[in-house]
């Protein structure tokens, strides 16, 4: 790992570089990485499954725990990030105007 910044963009072209050495962008169709990011989501998902609210907002405070957690979030985000290359989409972009178009949408109380 380097010390350089990270970025959406040097991380989705590092995600890139890792699938095409492999040769897997073959794979890498919309369909594909759609039911991936869904699949990593829901492993997410299972390690709050049966917590109370308060369990969950400790999850972090046991290191067996966290790292998982930890993983999992990153695997969604690889997903995501490759899902959004794949289709040309510029997630911080599409966050940002889905973010002006909420705020829009439901103003404060």
């Amino acid at each position: 790992m380097t010390d350089e910044p990270l970025d959406v963009a040097k991380l989705q072209q590092r995600l890139a570089e890792f699938a095409a050495a492999r040769d897997w962008r073959q794979y890498h169709t919309p369909k594909n990485l759609a039911a991936a990011l869904s699949v990593e989501a829901s492993e997410l998902v299972e390690i709050f499954q049966w917590l109370t609210p308060e369990e969950s907002a400790r999850v972090m405070a046991d290191p067996g725990t966290a790292h998982r957690v930890t993983d999992e979030v990153a695997d969604v985000l690889s997903y995501l990030l490759q899902l959004c290359d794949v289709l040309d989409i510029d997630p911080l972009t599409a966050l940002a105007a889905k973010i002006e178009r909420n705020e829009k949408r439901f103003p404060p109380a």
